[in-house]
């Protein structure tokens, strides 16, 4: 009789040898083709859509804004630059909120409101009711950008988290791009008052799409609304060095392109272009590139690496602003290209990786990074127009090219400190 040493040990069935060899999954969190996924992509692709349209919406239909009211180009340019400052200043404020009433909440009322002004701009009897107007967008639309981004950080797996990040950029840049290119055609019709009515009915729908789609989050916990709490949470953020890169690379990823798409319009309408309306509107479907390129965001960080993807993004960018100087429509719009593609994906790489960086408060990091992004959206918007006019499209150029320089330089002093980082781990 064997001895018990020797004895193979009992199992009791097939199932029991599974439960002893296969890890139990216990992230309740969403993955690619789990339930929720797809809608919840879908849901925060058409948020970003109609945060685009709704805060653009004006930036194609500025000469016939400049004709009608009788304002100068710098003048016109504040129907942009007062609906991305007030999102800059808002956006701390509204991701309190979000720690407090939930990320879905906020985001509904942010939409809500947006919308709702929307479908009054039209009918904005002087420019200054229109800027008005167009700040009460931004302050509203300020609830969303912060809080998708920390949504999709408690309910999406860490290995998806870029991919979904790049979807919901990806929908900025559909929403940008399908607010120019049809505000540029029915404006050529029926001007650009009916322009805008039209975007703010897509912006409607796409609301009431984002609401019934968007899944309940389950991973979400409250936070206090104290300002001793937030503010100790925004020091904490703004005393970590990577954060602070992160936010400086995208206000000046922002800058260069709130500039170019400010006053490539004016530009297109001059000799020795003289294009109309609708094809001026039509340039914007460059922003398709876009589209690809965030959604490519994190293939590109897995072969390149963080800081390989952003050398990568501000090299592309800078060629499409060199490109762009020709007289020639042709390498204009391949310019246009290169700098969208860049664009998005630099901004892709760097909201996700702010993201990824902040393990506490996350929707005050996210909030932080997009208040510099649109404090580079306003600053490009309203700089860009004036260095137009100073110098013509040239002098809007160099403004970028110094834009992206900045971005290659924040960019050599992060590869320089986390190899420093890694010697000194060695020794």
């Amino acid at each position: 009789m064997p001895s018990a040493s020797t004895e193979a040990p009992t199992t009791v069935g097939a199932d029991a040898a599974v439960a002893t060899t296969t890890p139990v999954d216990t992230d309740s969190r969403m993955a690619p083709g789990g339930p929720g996924y797809r809608r919840m992509n879908v849901a925060l692709f058409l948020a970003g859509v109609a945060t685009f349209a709704l805060l653009y919406c004006t930036q194609a239909l500025l000469p016939l804004v400049s004709d009608d009211l009788g304002v100068t180009a710098s003048a016109a340019s504040w129907t942009v630059s007062a609906a991305t400052g007030a999102l800059a200043l808002f956006v701390l404020p509204m991701s309190a909120l979000s720690e407090r009433f939930g990320r879905r909440t906020v985001m509904t009322a942010s939409l809500a409101v947006a919308v709702g002004v929307s479908l009054l701009v039209p009918f904005a009897p002087n420019l200054g009711v229109l800027v008005f107007l167009r700040a009460v967008q931004g302050a509203a639309l300020a609830g969303l950008p912060a809080s998708a981004t920390a949504y999709l950080a408690e309910e999406v797996r860490p290995k998806a988290l870029i991919t979904s990040i790049g979807l919901f950029v990806a929908g900025n840049s559909i929403g940008g791009m399908s607010g120019r290119v049809i505000t540029g055609w029915v404006a050529q019709e029926w001007g650009w008052r009916v322009a805008l009515g039209v975007m703010g009915v897509v912006a409607v729908a796409c609301a009431v799409a984002f609401r019934l789609l968007l899944p309940a989050p389950k991973h979400f916990t409250p936070g206090s609304l104290r300002p001793r709490v937030l503010a100790r949470t925004v020091r904490g953020h703004l005393s970590n060095p990577l954060l602070r890169r992160l936010y400086a690379i995208g206000a000046l990823f922002m800058m260069v392109f709130g500039g170019v798409y400010t006053v490539i319009g004016y530009r297109l309408t001059d000799a020795p272009f003289s294009l109309p309306q609708g094809i001026i509107g039509s340039i914007f479907l460059v922003y398709l590139v876009g589209t690809f390129s965030a959604s490519a965001a994190g293939k590109l960080v897995a072969r390149l690496g963080r800081r390989g993807a952003l050398y990568l993004a501000g090299g592309t960018t800078m060629a499409g602003l060199l490109l762009s100087l020709a007289d020639a429509l042709v390498p204009v719009l391949l310019g246009l290209v290169l700098i969208t593609a860049g664009f998005f994906a630099g901004h892709a790489v760097a909201s996700s990786s702010v993201s990824h960086t902040a393990t506490e408060g996350r929707a005050q990091a996210s909030a932080l990074y997009q208040s510099m992004y649109y404090v580079g959206s306003s600053a490009g918007s309203t700089v860009g127009a004036v260095a137009y006019h100073a110098g013509g499209w040239a002098g809007t150029v160099g403004m970028g090219l110094l834009a992206v320089a900045g971005v290659v330089t924040i960019t050599v002093a992060g590869t320089r400190a986390a190899r420093a980082e890694r010697r000194l781990v060695a020794a």
